[in-house]
């Protein structure tokens, strides 16, 4: 299935990126419900990725944003 392009603006690249990146870091429980990201992968994600230590504070501020919205969405979907 094949979907629309979207607009990321340029502030937002990186953490799109990142996020995109963490795609395989999700916690689950009991019954395949999400909890969130790994966040003990986000050193080892940031780092592979080039990001300087000092946008890391902002760059999770940003995730954890991105997180809870797709959260709400992989809950909804549920049948």
């Amino acid at each position: 299935m094949s979907r629309p392009p979207v607009e990321i603006w340029p502030d937002n690249f990186q953490a799109v990126h990142v996020f995109s990146a963490t795609r395989t870091q999700w916690s689950y429980a009991g019954f395949g419900s999400p909890v969130g990201l790994i966040y003990s992968e986000l050193p080892f994600v940031f780092e592979m990725e080039g990001i300087e230590r000092k946008d890391w504070p902002r760059l999770f501020a940003e995730l954890r944003v991105m997180e809870g919205a797709a959260l709400e969405v992989m809950r909804s979907a549920k049948p």
